[in-house]
């Protein structure tokens, strides 16, 4: 027997760039699947940095995807566009372009995984965002492999557990930044080789002094600006930079010099703003080489908080104070 889905649903909005307190719950039109497409029933959606930027008004949603925040969900497959059918009633999480935050959201069927029975679905909506993440930038463009030395800085976050959580099954010495003494206990505790208090000590010291001034060979950083230049004196030769976010600022400068004397890389890469096409082939690749270990309870998020939907901004608010170790998701109760 089908299911009857609602023509409205609850979902958050952002009333105007601003402050935590500028999400609202409102009543939205449920959204209707198109070829290629499911609707989920979602029982819960990852929240994550770049929803915090987009509810600032710094980034804003590509063009047709819902301006409702939040880009990683899980529930059941209510409904299907053309050629998904097969879908319905399955238990799927899915990397969306926007619209997370809500009772029901349309996700594409390239970018669904399905959800174990040793995942909880709140487990499973604070995955693929990361997972994603991490994936294609520390090991497609940053090359980690088996035996390597990489560095994560915001170890505790939901990009630096995933980080500590896939280096320990794929054979990586994971170092990390933290802002306190508990966090780097954390983060040990994870299964990081070795963690730096950022604000008690210079973390490029403490990465030569941990490798023998080897240095790493992957620096995975999301905070930029003037931490790019330091992040380059921690990489061995033909080590590999990859930018991720820049918390402290665009602007990075370099010298031009030690990268060539040195055969260092920078590159980096956005995630929402990717084609589907390339998405899909991602999730491909994660469905072959890393959910195996999801399906033989080898790979969990770890999480931290669980807001139900009409406190979004209180679960903002949490990230933003940065006490979190790992993932905040909301839940919807469905």
């Amino acid at each position: 027997m089908s299911e009857i889905i609602p023509d409205v649903m609850r979902a958050i909005e952002i009333a105007s760039p601003g402050g935590p307190e500028s999400l609202r719950l409102v009543q939205r039109p449920t959204p209707r699947p198109g070829k290629g497409e499911v609707l989920v029933k979602v029982a819960a959606a990852g929240v994550n940095r770049p929803d915090v930027l987009q509810r600032k008004g710094f980034y804003p949603p590509p063009p047709g995807a819902s301006d409702i925040p939040g880009l990683e969900i899980a529930g059941t497959v209510v409904s299907t566009g053309q050629g998904s059918t097969h879908m319905i009633g399955q238990r799927v999480c899915a990397l969306v372009a926007g619209g997370g935050y809500a009772d029901y959201c349309v996700a594409p069927t390239g970018t669904c995984l399905p959800v174990p029975e040793v995942l909880r679905l709140t487990e499973a909506a604070a995955m693929p965002e990361t997972l994603f993440t991490v994936w294609i930038n520390l090991f497609e463009r940053g090359f980690a492999s088996d035996g390597d030395t990489v560095l994560v800085h915001g170890g505790t976050s939901g990009i630096g557990t995933m980080a500590i959580k896939l280096g320990m099954l794929f054979g990586l010495d994971v170092i990390v930044t933290c802002g306190s003494d508990e966090k780097c206990a954390a983060a040990i505790a994870l299964g990081a080789s070795y963690a730096i208090n950022y604000r008690t000590a210079d973390f490029v010291d403490a990465v030569k002094r941990w490798t023998d001034d080897r240095g790493v060979a992957v620096v995975l950083d999301m905070v930029g600006g003037d931490y790019v230049a330091r992040n380059l004196q921690c990489l061995s030769d033909d080590g590999r930079h990859v930018s991720i976010a820049f918390q402290r600022g665009p602007i990075a400068e370099v010298q031009i010099v030690e990268l060539m004397r040195r055969r260092l890389t920078l590159t980096g890469s956005t995630l929402r703003s990717r084609n589907l096409d390339f998405k899909a082939m991602v999730r491909d690749e994660i469905a072959q080489t890393v959910w195996p270990y999801v399906e033989g309870n080898r790979l969990k998020p770890v999480m931290d908080q669980q807001f139900p939907l009409e406190q979004a901004a209180a679960a903002h608010e949490r990230m933003e104070a940065g006490d979190h170790i790992g993932k905040i998701v909301l839940s919807t109760g469905l």
